[in-house]
């Protein structure tokens, strides 16, 4: 492999694109030659193309508050230090006038940044041919993300393929949306050009300088997606888009089911996986090497650390765009909650992000098995009250009570949502061998305010955005490891992989054993059994042996692995399963008990009973997003999506 020049790229991603010698849109030649006079000017330029990269896993970012997994109230108090907006996605206020959270104007500049970097680079006079060869692989793949991002949220669009002149006709830019299939084909090629050869390295030398920047398991791993994303129901043989076409009658959906698009990403994914291997990137499990923490701990740390722990493993890209950081206005401020013993009066530390009771119930149960499928469960027990015995003292407060639905669930329930009394390992306690030393969410009665809007109004935490060192300090800030948002982990590719062996052959075919391999893996990582053995001893079915069952145990899977990460957001979607998801009501417990009257166990009763939080909406027009109309005034050539 050629040499990856170590570059200080940390403190390059700061620049904006503002500069006048930056402007995306150049006032002359003179500002392109200041830009590509040198090697360092280039590489501001190319950092400037990664510097759109849209913000995953932040207030700006739609899958926040835009779906089924996470919800809060509106309040002032929130308000004024988190973006509530994904909220009128999630409530079905979208609108064509001022469309909510859009990436349309964001993403054409980038791509136009993009092109202006790939159309001048080959004027850089001291650019190593390598290196030239790297950068025009890496704003290629830049360049097919952000035509992705826009496919995503928008289906069919105007693709730019290279920037148009400035004395172009008028009419020349009153561009009009392509086909779809036209949008993903463009998008593979660019990730195909970008991955030929040994233009991008296998991975990056200098982790510390080079985080973030794209290796060729990036790429591969983003052309799985793509290929997934596009022979799934709502790019696949989606009648409902069946009228949506330009002004001439060219259709913009092909609603004729394409199974061969299934056999490309079964490709796809496998080339991804093994160069990602080649690449020495593997599932993250954490070594306690020094022996201090019982299994039950090191598991817990394990699945927290998969996700928010710099650098790990099994993270393929990590959006350096996207820091969290525990200061106001992100997400571990937003989730991080006072835990016993940390009664402190600040209304700051409020743990306002929420999720519904539906998500604390898809967790499987310690069996592997969903809870309304295992035979060891009664489904009707789920919100009966039970006080946690020793046994259960790693994962509940002994003594405490809860619902049966918080008893005997699998590790990822315990390491990735807080409910009131579960254990929370870390946060300056890490002695596990007295398990009454350990802290633990604690709900005080009257914390939720309903009038000044402060507390958290579900009973559920995410736990996952908060790193298991985070904690409060004397002066009730939060000191907290920070870490670059995943934009793909290697269990999302493995979960990808299995969809798309399922979807071309079903679960006997040629590739079975890997199908099962794969998802196993992930399992076995979350201390559970395989699927085969789950389902066969916990269960009165054998769902994994059809097409259909197996589907709903990887898209299960998926949501569990992958939760609150942001992929159920388009998961849903490209699967058309989102108005399922989204008609059934928001419930949470009720956390605006405010009595302290009557015994313990009468306020338990209190509190533990579901309370409706919001009706959701979803309809054919959700699936995409509005075009602005000021967009469509602007050149009519553009039309609308349907239902706007």
């Amino acid at each position: 492999m050629k040499k990856y020049r170590i570059i200080i790229f940390a403190a390059i991603m700061s620049l904006t694109a503002c500069s006048d010698w930056l402007d995306v849109v150049p006032d002359g030649v003179a500002t392109l030659d200041m830009a590509f006079n040198s090697r360092v000017q280039a590489l501001k330029y190319l950092a400037t193309a990664y510097s759109y990269m849209p913000k995953n896993g932040g207030s700006s970012d739609p899958t926040t508050l835009g779906g089924d997994d996470i919800w809060t109230r509106r309040t002032t108090h929130f308000s004024n230090r988190f973006s509530l907006a994904g909220l009128d996605i999630s409530e079905g206020n979208q609108n064509a006038t001022s469309p909510v959270l859009p990436r349309w104007g964001s993403m054409y500049q980038a791509l136009r940044v993009c092109n202006t970097f790939l159309e001048n680079v080959h004027l850089v006079p001291d650019l190593q041919a390598w290196e030239r060869e790297q950068w025009i692989a890496e704003a290629k793949v830049l360049k097919a993300y952000y035509h992705f991002s826009l496919v995503q949220m928008y289906g069919p669009i105007p693709l730019i393929r290279e920037n148009m002149s400035v004395d172009a006709d008028v009419y020349a830019v009153k561009v009009e949306r392509e086909p779809v299939d036209e949008c993903f084909n463009y998008i593979i090629q660019l990730l195909d050009e970008a991955s030929e050869g040994d233009m991008l390295p296998t991975f990056v030398l200098d982790p510390a300088s080079d985080y973030g920047r794209i290796t060729k398991p990036i790429a591969l791993a983003l052309k799985a997606k793509v290929l997934v994303t596009a022979a799934s129901p709502l790019f696949n043989g989606n009648n409902d888009q069946a009228t949506l076409k330009n002004h001439d009658g060219t259709l913009l959906f092909d609603t004729t089911f394409k199974p061969e698009k299934w056999d490309s990403a079964l490709a796809a994914c496998k080339e991804a996986i093994d160069i990602c291997h080649e690449a020495g990137l593997m599932l993250y499990t954490y070594e306690d090497a020094a022996n201090r923490y019982n299994d039950t701990i090191v598991l817990n740390v394990t699945l927290r650390n998969a996700f928010n722990l710099r650098s790990n493993s099994e993270v393929i890209w990590a959006n350096t765009q996207m820091i969290s950081i525990p200061s106001n206005g992100g997400m571990i401020h937003a989730s991080m909650p006072k835990l016993n013993p940390d009664y402190v009066n600040s209304n700051d530390i409020c743990k306002w992000l929420g999720m519904p009771i539906k998500i604390a119930e898809m967790f499987y149960t310690e069996n592997g098995i969903p809870l309304e499928e295992d035979k060891t469960r009664n489904f009707g027990d789920l919100y009966n009250l039970r006080t946690a015995q020793a046994k259960d003292r790693f994962y509940i407060r002994q003594g405490r009570t809860t619902v049966d639905m918080h008893f005997e669930r699998e590790p990822r329930f315990y390491a990735w949502v807080g409910f009131d009394g579960g254990v929370w390992f870390g946060a300056g306690q890490y002695n596990d061998k007295d398990a009454s030393s350990l802290r633990y969410l604690a709900f005080k009665i009257g914390e939720t305010d309903g009038t000044e809007g402060q507390g958290n109004w579900t009973g559920y935490i995410p736990k996952k955005y908060i790193p298991y060192e985070a904690q409060l300090n004397a002066i009730n800030n939060i000191s907290s490891p920070s870490y670059a948002w995943p934009i793909m982990r290697l269990s999302d590719l493995y979960l990808l992989y299995a969809e798309a062996i399922n979807e071309a052959e079903g679960p006997n075919g040629a590739n079975s054993a890997e199908l099962f391999q794969y998802i196993d893996l992930i399992r076995a990582r979350a201390g559970l059994k395989g699927v085969k053995e789950s389902w066969d001893t916990y269960t009165n079915s054998q769902k994994y042996n059809t097409q259909a069952g197996m589907r709903e145990i990887i898209q299960r899977e998926r949501s569990i692995e992958l939760s609150f990460e942001g992929q159920r957001f388009w998961d849903i979607r490209r699967w058309k399963t989102a108005p399922t998801e989204y008609h059934t009501p928001l419930q949470g417990w009720n956390m605006m008990v405010s009595t302290i009257d009557g015994t313990e166990e009468e306020i338990n009763r209190m509190m533990y009973q579901p309370q409706l939080l919001a009706e959701q909406k979803f309809g054919i027009r959700d699936y995409f997003w509005p075009i602005s109309t000021g967009d469509i005034e602007a050149n009519p050539n553009l039309v609308q999506n349907i239902g706007w």
